[in-house]
């Protein structure tokens, strides 16, 4: 390995360590340990120093070939401890000031479409089922006065059909009664008979 391959390695192995670093506190931040169960955790936990082991050998792998010495470790102690005394703090201040920057934009993202598309909506629906509400009173008294309408109208031909009853004969009005008696069990029969067989045809 060459001088300058081993201090590409050496500038690449300790910005990796800063990178460490930086992804240690945004995963803790982001993670919040004692809220979780700690099966979740250590399922975290686990993906989170493999997918760190695989960015760490794949920039290895880019500058030297995969080769491993014992000052790349230290090279990634130093970038580590670099990120820790000079510029942990602030970027703890800056992560926090993103977060709350997309927190308060997804706040008013949330606000702008519930008032801009929910509100709206809420207030067509409530207008649609008051108009059909309306449509329906409006139905039911239309049917109420035509049948007031009807039975007035028809008052005149119940009174005259009531006075013809009464003017036939005695006998008369008991044949007829009779007959219907009798008309109404031949359709009761028959609606038996076809309710028997509309069964058996189910069966």
């Amino acid at each position: 390995m060459s001088v300058t391959t081993q201090l590409e390695t050496m500038l690449a192995m300790i910005g990796m360590g800063g990178w460490l670093g930086l992804s240690i506190d945004t995963y803790s931040r982001f993670l919040q340990r004692r809220k979780r169960a700690r099966f979740i955790v250590f399922i975290n936990d686990v993906l989170f120093w493999l997918l760190q082991g695989l960015i760490i050998f794949y920039v290895l792998l880019l500058v030297n070939e995969g080769e491993l010495r014992v000052y790349i470790f230290l090279a990634i102690l130093c970038g580590y401890a670099a990120y820790q005394s000079l510029l942990r703090a602030l970027y703890l201040r800056l992560l926090e000031m993103l977060i709350r920057f997309f927190t308060a934009l997804f706040r008013f993202f949330v606000r702008t479409c519930y008032y801009v598309v929910v509100r709206p909506l809420q207030g067509l629906l409530h207008l649609l089922l008051l108009l059909l509400l309306v449509i329906w009173k409006l139905i039911l008294s239309t049917c109420k006065l035509l049948y007031r309408c009807a039975i007035f109208l028809l008052m005149p031909v119940f009174w005259l059909i009531k006075w013809l009853w009464m003017m036939v004969p005695l006998k008369q009005r008991e044949k007829i009664a009779k007959f219907f008696d009798w008309a109404a069990g031949v359709v009761q029969r028959v609606k038996n008979i076809i309710i028997k067989r509309s069964s058996k045809f189910r069966k």
